[in-house]
């Protein structure tokens, strides 16, 4: 039965529950990753040793560092001679911004918020500080000390859900050091991860807009980057097609029976991304694999794939683009002995399934992607009358002993019955 006489409780619900959208989504977020995206190596997304931000916080596993945020956060007041109500203040100020940067409500009370951005922020800072300024750690800071803690924080910092907002580390940057300085962050930052890179990259340190980035996560993505990057792919006349069309290339050891030279390519200023194929030599600059690459490499393709612009996913297309080269192990020894691949896992099979599993979380067939032109150009070159014979050749007899061996007989027999001809012309002739 309706309620009658009195107010539409019903309406008065919905309003409610609609006021979450009064205000404009906010242009970047922090997510929480879908099932999806984790179910293939959920460990991957997940930090080791430091939570920042909320969807991590409180998880047993990671409280060794919440020691670690305290007792840098003293050690700034001491060095500042300040007190924690500055911080606290400023931070306050932008409380309900922050929490609109998140894409998932957070639980945590106006008072637990600010002084989880206020560690987490000054954490960060300090952190970037003391590794480009040594004078500035304590002489038994274990952080420093024990190499496993550093690269795991390496690690743990640029996991897409342990962010904070980027904007809450340029305040408390202004108050720690000059104002406005934000160029100085961008560059301590990127410092700080250099070592995490797996190569190259066309860096623009300290020239990223402020406003332009989301998280660490996001500066780290929008300066380690292609030299194409906001260039849109050239199309191949040969591609009749039409824009976006490719077809999958054949593995590395199948593009070597079709006559394709691959080689390692490094040039000054390039970058990991930077693929070229001309003239049937495929030139690719050097990898370097180590554990924490797979999970550097899953996070920036979440980035990608949660980003308004997916036009430009150079990471996802990278990643694709090995996932086609690789299909096994004898794959992976190929490329490491071409210099491409420097393979720290020291298992040619344990990189294989690394490329094959996270090009899984790639999703479908982009239209923008970037190594269209390349894949075209490859299948051409494959597909011409003599690498076709020449692959085929190679497949079927000279990829194993006997084959080889029965090439050689027949030859041999060739070479013989020739000779045996030619004694025969000339010596009737004699």
């Amino acid at each position: 039965m309706a309620r009658s006489g009195g107010k539409d409780f019903v309406s008065m619900n919905i309003y409610e529950m609609l006021k979450v959208f009064s205000h404009p989504p906010t242009e970047s977020c922090i997510f929480r990753l879908h099932e999806e995206l984790r179910q293939i190596n959920d460990k991957a997304y997940d930090p080791e040793i430091i939570s920042i931000g909320p969807y991590h916080r409180g998880k047993q596993n990671l409280q060794m560092m919440e020691r670690h945020k305290l007792r840098y956060f003293h050690s700034l007041l001491q060095e500042k001679n300040q007190s924690p109500k500055k911080y606290v203040d400023a931070i306050r100020e932008l409380e309900q911004k922050a929490r609109q940067f998140y894409a998932e409500p957070i639980s945590l009370d106006s008072d637990e918020m600010i002084t989880m951005m206020v560690l987490d922020g000054c954490f960060i800072i300090q952190l970037l500080r003391k590794f480009d300024m040594e004078f500035l750690r304590d002489e038994n800071d274990p952080i420093f000390k024990r190499d496993w803690i550093f690269n795991r924080l390496q690690r743990d910092l640029m996991l897409f859900e342990n962010q904070i907002p980027f904007f809450i580390l340029c305040k408390l940057f202004d108050m720690i050091e000059a104002p406005n300085n934000h160029n100085r962050l961008i560059y301590l930052a990127l410092r700080f991860f250099s070592d995490l890179l797996p190569g190259t990259g066309k860096r623009e340190d300290g020239k990223e807009s402020q406003g332009k980035i989301s998280h660490l996560l996001g500066l780290i993505h929008s300066n380690w980057r292609p030299s194409f990057a906001g260039v849109e792919p050239v199309e191949d006349a040969s591609n009749k097609k039409g824009k976006g069309y490719w077809r999958f290339i054949p593995n590395t050891r199948e593009l070597q029976e079709a006559g394709v030279k691959i080689e390692k390519f490094e040039v000054t200023g390039g970058s990991l991304f930077d693929i070229e194929f001309k003239s049937g030599v495929m030139q690719i600059p050097p990898l370097t694999i180590e554990g924490r690459t797979e999970s550097f490499f899953r996070n920036l393709i979440a980035y990608e794939q949660y980003s308004l612009d997916n036009q430009f996913s150079y990471v996802a297309d990278y990643v694709k683009f090995l996932d086609f080269l690789i299909d096994s192990p004898k794959d992976v020894k190929i490329l490491s002995r071409r210099g491409i691949i420097d393979n720290w896992l020291g298992d040619d099979e344990a990189v294989s399934n690394l490329f094959n599993k996270i090009s899984d979380t790639v999703s479908g067939t982009s239209m923008h992607f970037q190594y269209a032109d390349i894949f075209n150009r490859v299948n051409i070159h494959c597909s011409q009358p003599w690498n076709l014979y020449r692959a085929s050749l190679n497949r079927n007899y000279l990829n194993n002993p006997w084959g080889r061996i029965s090439i050689l007989a027949a030859s041999v027999l060739l070479l013989l019955t020739l000779t045996q001809t030619l004694f025969t012309v000339f010596g009737r002739k004699l």
